[in-house]
This record gives structure tokens, sequence and C-alpha cells, in this order.
């Protein structure tokens, strides 16, 4: 099942991608005015339902386009091929939650949408970092148990990056198997407050979203400048499940709160939050 959703998913991807070029060609869309950046796995999915349901806005030809990270040589006409006219008052967006992690995006992003604003989720970096383990098993890529993944996560990633971030080898390490690498939010805005000011970067905590999705959406409309609205339904949507991977062992659970608490720290130093996530 897991290779025959790769398949789907690259068919979906060249089919998606032979358009932008025809379409970039004939009759090029707007660059978008927001992006939603990531995390991954922290309910970017649903986010993007949710404000592709607004009556002013049209997205783009699908979720993750990944422009600014895996096809950024491809340039603007095929990216700009993958977005709608718009009427006045209507605006796009994307969303490719890679583009927080990876570290050529920030420059790249601030180079090409000098005006655009960014949406951020992060979410518990230790539930998040067992849903990708569970994400990247689903598809097939990822043969050891969670706690050898993340014993080995470190080598992994450091042998990708050699000939630097933007090989095959590093993009598929860097998405795959950076379970911990991604849960350390604060390295990763830092980089993108280098490129892009704070006030384009509006950063949610998923957990708010799931407790309070129409107080946190309305916010957000705030920030994009967006006229209130309400969608049909506040539903959870996501990519895969990951069903069949036994439950988040206590002892590694534990090992994960020790190793992100000074993270999650720096984070809330960064931000001006309190402890997001203590432990429990």
């Amino acid at each position: 099942m897991s290779g025959r959703r790769r398949a789907v998913d690259r068919l979906r991807r060249a089919v998606r991608g032979g358009r932008a070029w025809i379409r970039g060609t004939l009759a090029p869309g707007p660059l978008p005015d927001f992006l939603i950046i990531g995390a991954q796995r922290s309910g970017t999915t649903s986010l993007y339902h949710y404000l592709r349901a607004h009556p002013q806005v049209r997205p783009a030809t699908g979720k993750e386009l990944q422009y600014f990270t895996l096809y950024h040589g491809r340039g603007q006409r095929w990216y700009r091929g993958h977005f709608p006219r718009l009427a006045p008052g209507q605006v796009t967006f994307e969303a490719s939650p890679y583009y927080l992690f990876h570290p050529s995006a920030p420059r790249r992003v601030a180079e090409t949408l000098p005006e655009a604003r960014f949406v951020v989720l992060l979410r518990d970096p230790v539930e998040r970092a067992y849903s990708h383990y569970r994400h990247t098993r689903a598809y097939g890529a990822e043969p050891l148990s969670f706690a050898d993944a993340l014993a080995a996560e470190e080598r992994r990633l450091a042998a990708a990056l050699r000939r630097g971030p933007d090989t095959r080898e590093a993009h598929a390490a860097l998405r795959n198997h950076s379970y911990a690498a991604r849960g350390r939010y604060a390295e990763q805005l830092q980089r993108w407050f280098e490129h892009v000011p704070r006030q384009r970067i509006h950063v949610i905590r998923s957990e708010d979203l799931y407790a309070d999705p129409a107080a946190v959406y309305a916010d957000l409309l705030r920030f994009l400048g967006l006229d209130p609205f309400t969608p049909a339904t506040f539903g959870r949507h996501t990519r895969t499940g990951g069903a069949g991977v036994s439950g988040l062992d206590p002892s590694v659970r534990a090992a994960l709160v020790d190793y992100f608490a000074p993270h999650n720290a720096r984070l809330a130093g960064l931000l001006g939050w309190s402890d997001p996530w203590p432990a429990r």
C-alpha cells in the first residue's frame, strides 16, 4: 500500500507540475500573498482547508508546491503557473511545511516575496516527532523502530548533508528522518527572522488551534487582513495516519521531553511565551 501511495503522489505531482509549465507560459498567475510554512505534522493541512474555504482566498493548485525547497531551480514561471488569476480583493496562497525547516528557504522566500506574510503552526515537539515517524513509516521510508531512528538521526542527517542541503540525498533525509531536529523550533524561527521582519510571521500553537479553532482562525484572518468568516466546519484533516505502528514508549517519551526542554525554553524566550509544552 505504501508503494502505491508513493506512486500516486508522484503521478499527481508530475501532472500538476506539467500543467504549471503550460499555465506559466500562457497565463502566469500572481505570486502568493501568504504562505503556511510549517511545521510538518502540526495541523497545516487542516489550516490549509480552513483558509481555502474563505471567500476572499483562492489557493494554489494544491498543497505543498515545495518551490522554495525541492523545485526552486524550475524558476518563477513554473511557480506562478500554480496560482490563479485574482479578482480585486482576492488573495492566493500555498502551504509547504518543509519551508520552515529547510535552511535555504528563508532567503529564497524573502528575495521572491518581499511583502508576503507567513503562518507557522508549532505542535508539542514530542508528539510532532512521533507523528512524523508514523508518517514516514506509513510511506515505507523508515525501517527502524522509533528509538533506533532517533539514535540514528544525527548520523543520518550529517551523512546526507555532506554535499549541501539541496541534493536528492539531503532532501530525502531532511524530510524523512528529521524527527528531533524539526522540533527545535527556535533555531528555525531565528533563521527566518534573519530574513523576514517578525511582524510578518504569525506563530500559532497547534494545541490552541485544536482547542479553539474559531478564535485562532479569527485572529489569523486579522493578521492576513481578510474579512471575518467562519468555515462550515473545523474538522481535522491529515494526509496519513500511520496505522499499525505501536504507541510511543514511555521511556522514549521521557527522554524526548528532557531533550526538548531547553529548546522549548529558548522558543518561549524568543516569542515571549510562557512554557508552551510543560513536562507532564
